[in-house]
Formats: structure tokens, C-alpha cells, sequence
């Protein structure tokens, strides 16, 4: 079985990009973050048209999250327990979480808040929306320690130096604080293991370029978009990939597919 995540960066605009990756590259189950469309502007029928199920959730041109599946989607939920909200007239609750049992794999699409600037409360949000998530992940484990759990998707943490092309760009910004870091590395605490570290550790392997300044030419990149999963599932991985071809060509995002190789 594989499965991935993507930042697709608007769905509309790249559905037939992401079904002819998902073709040539054997992928069951892929997460999609960004898909920015409402539930009734995905364009289902070209991922049905290849035989791929879909549970997306989306309100508004922004956010939106989608998992699409060739072995069943089951008992879908378009957000976590207790999930932060975030909004200036009160707190609203955003399209950044759904899960899906794939398969057999409990697969969460994340698109964790950016956090804008360490001074502004979305990184309050942001550092919040990290600790509900771990929350409910610990508490997912506990009441299973065999479950099957990925947690896939753009985290927006940086979490070392060396997953960004210069880290002096980042100071006094997002991405790189400690609280962020410690954010992330809190799922390892919890008993998941995040693994494309494990199998693509080498330096400069990023997911992530920037439109602006030829930063993919150049390859300033960042390291934002992970695979977390729970002990049983950590078993079942037998590698992982980094497909850095994806942002090749004319209207690819501007992140590229994580893909995780499971065997049965």
C-alpha cells in the first residue's frame, strides 16, 4: 500500500496534474492540503473518473483539506476533538483537519496554521491547533496501541537548521521558534515517529519552494511537509520519498508529494 501528501496549492487548478500523479505514480491514498474550494467546488468526477473515492472539507476560498482513496474511505471526520478556531469576529473552527480510515489506515489530512509572525495571535492559534492535535493523537494510542494512525500533511515548522536553504532568512519569523519546534517534536514524545526523517534524512531534501526569485532553480527550499505514524504503523513502513520531480513543469505547486511505502 502507499500513501502520501501533497500541498496541492488549489485543487481546481491542478486536479488533472494530481490524478496523472496518482496514475503513474501507484498511489492508494493521498492527503491534500490547500485544496482552497468549498465542498461543492471540488471537482470530484476527476478523481471518481479514475477510480479514487473523496472526503474533502472546505468553506471558503482558503484552507481545505481532502483525502482521496482507491481503498475506501470510512468513518470521515473533518476535524480533530476539540480543534482551536480561529477568526478576528470570534473564534471559527477552520477547514485544516479531516480523517479517514483507508484501507485499514487511519489517515489524517493536516494543514497546520501558518502562525503569520511570532507577535500575532495566529501563532498563538498555531501553537494551540500543535498541542489539541497531540492530544488527541497521545489519547488515539491509548485507547489502541495497535492502531494503524498517519498523520500526514504541512506542518509549517522548520524542525531543524538544516531543513531550510539558509536559516538566517527565518529570524524573527515563524517556522524555526523553539515553541514551534517543540510543538512538533511533542508527537515524538507521544510514542510517533516521523518517518521521512528516517528513511530521506540527508540535508537539503526539501518539499517546499517558494514562486518567487527562481527559489526552486536555485533550491532555496524548506522541509515542511511530514509523515507521522503510530508504532504499528511505523512497522509496516518500508520506505519513504520525496518527489521532488512534482514541482517540474508549468502549474505544479509550489510543495511536492511525501510518499510513504507500506507493506500489507
Amino acid at each position: 500500500m502507499r500513501i502520501a501528501t501533497w500541498n496541492i496549492n488549489s485543487v481546481r487548478a491542478r486536479a488533472d496534474r494530481a490524478v496523472a500523479w496518482l496514475e503513474s505514480s501507484g498511489t492508494d491514498v493521498l492527503a491534500l492540503q490547500e485544496t482552497k474550494c468549498k465542498d461543492e467546488q471540488f471537482p470530484h468526477a476527476v478523481f471518481e473518473a479514475a477510480g479514487y473515492e473523496v472526503a474533502h472539507v472546505g468553506r471558503s476560498q482558503w484552507n481545505g483539506v481532502a483525502v482521496v482513496s482507491r481503498v475506501g474511505i470510512e468513518d470521515v471526520e473533518v476535524a480533530f476533538a476539540d480543534q482551536p478556531g480561529f477568526g478576528e469576529d470570534g473564534p471559527v473552527v477552520e477547514a485544516r483537519a479531516l480523517g479517514a480510515t483507508c484501507g485499514g489506515v487511519r489517515v489524517w489530512s493536516l494543514y497546520v496554521p501558518h502562525g503569520r509572525s511570532p507577535d500575532h495571535p495566529h501563532y498563538a492559534y498555531k501553537l494551540a491547533w500543535l498541542e489539541q492535535l497531540r492530544r488527541n493523537a497521545e489519547g488515539w494510542l491509548e485507547a489502541d496501541p495497535a492502531a494503524q494512525l498517519a498523520l500526514l500533511g504541512d506542518w509549517n515548522v522548520i524542525p531543524y537548521d538544516s531543513d531550510v536553504y539558509d536559516v538566517t532568512a527565518f529570524e524573527g519569523h515563524t517556522h524555526v521558534t523553539q515553541p514551534e519546534r517543540d510543538a512538533f517534536f511533542a508527537f515524538a514524545d507521544a510514542g510517533f515517529t516521523e518517518v521521512s526523517r528516517v528513511h530521506v534524512p540527508e540535508e537539503g531534501r526539501y518539499t517546499y519552494w517558494d514562486y518567487q526569485q527562481l527559489a526552486f532553480p536555485k533550491n532555496k527550499g524548506l522541509r515542511i511537509d511530514f509523515a507521522y505514524t503510530s508504532p504499528a504503523l511505523t512497522d509496516r513502513v518500508t520506505g519513504v520519498s520525496i518527489d521532488r520531480e512534482a514541482r517540474k513543469g508549468k502549474g505544479a505547486s509550489d510543495h511536492v508529494p511525501v510518499v510513504v511505502d507500506l507493506e500489507d
